[in-house]
């Protein structure tokens, strides 16, 4: 009998919720599959894909990547993996980094021979160029009694499928026993044309719809010809507390609150969801409860369809004059935060120079008052009497527009830099709310010698369409060498 981990869609490197403790969580999970390879003494390790989160990953994962591969290499235990959509680079890929450091073989037409097991790979091929595909594999080697085809996508019979398993197995040259599939984020298993398909799920909740227990699948090559499959989970995973809430009509944040006490939310991650009916909520108060209760993350999603607010908001565009002279007078700036304000909205810096220009003229100001960056006294909407650096630009519309639309980085950051100084203090920005990308299963083992085994829905791991922009179109036939 041949055993190995089936494993895939690690994304090490994603900064989840923008969190530095989530990065580290994506490599530990890779790395605690890795463990368990080298105690259970496992054959190979086979990656179906998305490794890492993108296509440029940072030095320290790349170091901690290595590092853990080493251990399997250590352990004389092989690692084969195949190209996912999210690492995909137009150059070399960052396998055939690990394959030149003997770190890990990228699977392709030719067979890589585990025990009586010749392993195959197909990488991430976008849609716009899998119509002229061929399927056209190197023989069975001698020996081996076992063919498996590794790859990334999303295949029938499983939910947003946009590949034809029966296709690629029926023009494939090759007669496979098992074909092991990455990108979808949910464990599932199927039998397709006498030919077990199946997928083992990441190894992280890569979004708040991943509700289940993360694992990786164990594959064993029976000596008999047939092949088992089974779920094992990754209990060491970051947990995430789900606090769904249906509010009646008389409820409000109170009950909210109420649910979210209920749990224990040390180092979680906590998604609350409101659904039903009640009164309006402020998120923000919610996730600072469970934050001040040892929540490492915490995220509200109102589902909510309530009734627009009374107020009517009314934005045009037309003069962006306008625009920017509310704006200014808005924020109640300093004569001091104003002044940098206009040198670099009006000023003839280049943008290479306008970081260290504005730290220079901050440092000159605060040296002749302590004070200068105090904010100015509140100004009401019909102050006729205030000058801004906004009227200052209503003469020249083309400069107006172009701090509006086209504002370099540098220049944002240095006009945040004055209101931060003059504020003392600033809010770290949170990088956004996940939304749904992939499902998976727990710890539910299924065999595949059972030819009963049921299909649940998936969700599949969306593949981005700038892909398939990034592809050539001028290959009027692709093979699988074009992909290898």
């Amino acid at each position: 009998m041949t055993r190995v981990i089936h494993t895939g869609d690690t994304h090490i490197g994603y900064q989840q919720y923008n969190s530095p403790d989530r990065r580290r969580d994506f490599l530990e999970a890779f790395r605690s599959v890795v463990e368990d390879a080298v105690a259970d003494d496992v054959d190979a390790v086979i990656h179906a894909g998305d490794l890492f989160h993108d296509r440029r990953p940072s030095l320290v994962d790349l170091q901690g990547t290595v590092e853990i591969l080493r251990t399997l290499a250590d352990a004389d235990i092989p690692f084969l993996a195949v190209v996912g959509n999210h690492e995909s680079k137009r150059d070399a890929q960052w396998l055939d980094l690990f394959a030149d450091l003997g770190l890990a073989t990228r699977l392709g037409a030719d067979p890589v021979v585990v025990d009586d097991v010749a392993v195959y790979g197909l990488d991430f091929v976008p849609r716009s160029r899998r119509e002229d595909l061929t399927y056209d594999f190197a023989p069975l080697p001698d020996g081996a009694d076992h063919a498996s085809l590794v790859s990334h996508g999303l295949f029938d019979p499983f939910a947003h499928a946009d590949w034809d398993t029966e296709t690629v197995l029926e023009e494939s040259t090759v007669d496979f026993d098992a074909v092991l599939l990455g990108d979808n984020h949910k464990p599932d298993t199927a039998e397709v044309l006498d030919t077990w398909v199946t997928y083992c799920g990441s190894t992280e909740r890569a979004s708040a719809s991943e509700r289940e227990d993360r694992g990786y699948n164990i594959v064993d090559f029976e000596n008999d010809g047939t092949v088992a499959i089974s779920r094992r989970g990754l209990p060491s995973t970051r947990e995430f507390v789900f606090v769904d809430v249906e509010l009646k009509e008389s409820e409000g944040i109170d009950r909210v609150q109420e649910r979210v006490r209920q749990h224990d939310l040390a180092d979680a991650v906590v998604i609350v969801t409101v659904k039903g009916e009640g009164r309006p909520i402020a998120p923000a108060a919610i996730e600072e409860l469970a934050i001040d209760r040892g929540a490492l993350v915490a995220r509200v999603n109102d589902r909510r369809d309530l009734p627009d607010a009374d107020e009517e908001v009314s934005v045009s565009f037309a003069n962006p004059d306008d625009a920017v002279r509310e704006r200014v007078r808005e924020l109640g700036l300093s004569n001091a935060a104003l002044e940098i304000d206009e040198s670099v909205r009006n000023g003839d810096l280049a943008d290479s120079n306008v970081r260290e220009s504005v730290e220079r003229r901050v440092r000159e100001l605060l040296e002749d008052d302590e004070s200068a960056f105090d904010p100015a006294p509140e100004r009401e909407p019909g102050d006729e009497d205030v000058t801004t650096v906004a009227d200052q630009l209503a003469g020249d519309s083309d400069s107006a527009a172009d701090s509006i639309n086209t504002e370099p980085a540098e220049t944002s950051e240095a006009t945040e830099a004055a209101e931060a100084a003059e504020a003392d203090g600033g809010a770290e920005a949170d990088g956004g709310r996940e939304t749904a990308a992939t499902d998976t299963e727990g710890d539910a083992t299924a065999p595949a010698s059972d030819p009963d085994a049921t299909t649940a829905p998936t969700d599949g791991d969306a593949t981005d369409d700038g892909d398939e922009a990034e592809e050539t179109a001028d290959a009027d036939t692709a093979s699988l060498g074009d992909f290898a």
